[in-house]
């Protein structure tokens, strides 16, 4: 392996950074520490989040002491089937003292923006993100309106209730960079959520919340992300790993060329978060079912047999030699 000793990174701050800020959200949700993990993770990689989970596992809560915690501008959009592409992006309004057309900014011109029950918009309105969040740009009128350097999306839907849902697009889906499955917490941790409620102890409100990092701390330490080490062989695994899903007899659809540099850039991501300034093979294992899993298409065959998405990914992660 290439020696990366000469030119190695100083992460003391980060780490530092990274411990005050899961120290500030334990103080408001308690456990979920993997969907905490993934959300961070997501943020330092600067690719848009979708969370699934039923109502109450503290999903918006999440999105809106985020960007509490980086100083960010939250914006929050519930998604309904009347909902209409410009209630979201905004409109051109004729201003008639000026005798000109005015630019109206929608609720999507923030820097975090929670996009609620996605899946409740028809696809008229679905159409209307992906130009945003991919090149995060929205163009009305013949006029381009850039988005902030920031600019990031978490979108939850319900798993359970599908009544007055619509199928999210694969071309939308595909622009997230992944999708947290958001369970249950465990029976402690939801003893511990009772005791904070029937004490009124160790509870903290969102208007409580102070920054942790600075915009432009974020910022950097994205830069940070991208300079992160990977070994050749591991790129060569990752797109091994995305190879598999396209020859899987169980996948209809499998992950595009944007899959694989999206599992690259979560995996740097991910390891900076452990504090390492090098990815190693367990960094990519740990982020492909999240990178993956919403991407696949699977077959009728194999959806009748139980499986899911996650599950496949997983088994076609094991058949590929892990490098050494």
């Amino acid at each position: 392996m290439t020696d990366i000793t000469s030119e190695r990174m100083d992460l003391s701050r980060f780490v530092t950074q990274i411990a005050q800020l899961k120290a500030c959200i334990a103080t408001v949700i308690v456990g979920q520490e993997n969907t905490v993990d993934l959300a961070l993770t997501a943020l330092l990689a600067g690719g848009h989040v979708l969370i699934e989970g039923v109502p109450g596992v503290a999903k918006t809560l999440l999105a809106r002491l985020l960007a509490q915690l980086i100083d960010a501008r939250f914006s929050r959009i519930q998604f309904t089937p009347d909902l209409m592409p410009s209630d979201v992006l905004g409109t051109t309004v004729f201003n008639m003292k000026d005798n000109v057309f005015d630019f109206h900014a929608g609720p999507v011109f923030a820097d975090l923006v929670l996009v609620d029950e996605i899946n409740r918009a028809p696809a008229k309105t679905q159409s209307a993100l992906f130009e945003v969040m991919e090149e995060r740009q929205v163009s009305i009128d013949g006029t381009t309106h850039h988005m902030g350097e920031l600019f990031t999306i978490f979108a939850t839907q319900n798993p359970i209730e599908q009544e007055g849902t619509y199928k999210l697009p694969e071309a939308q889906l595909d622009r997230f960079l992944m999708k947290i499955n958001m369970g249950y917490p465990s029976t402690d941790e939801e003893v511990n959520i009772l005791e904070r409620h029937h004490t009124n102890a160790r509870l903290t409100a969102l208007k409580d919340i102070t920054p942790v990092i600075t915009q432009a701390q974020l910022l950097s330490l994205r830069q940070l992300a991208n300079e992160v080490f990977v070994e050749s062989t591991l790129l060569r695994y990752i797109a091994l790993i995305v190879q598999q899903t396209r020859n899987s007899k169980a996948v209809y659809l499998g992950a595009s060329p944007r899959a694989s540099v999206a599992l690259l850039q979560a995996s740097k991501a991910y390891a900076l978060l452990g504090g390492r300034d090098f990815v190693t093979p367990e960094d990519i294992k740990r982020m492909a079912p999240s990178v993956l899993q919403h991407r696949l298409i699977l077959t009728a065959e194999a959806e009748m047999e139980g499986l899911s998405p996650a599950k496949v990914t997983a088994r076609l992660i094991d058949k590929v030699e892990v490098p050494q």
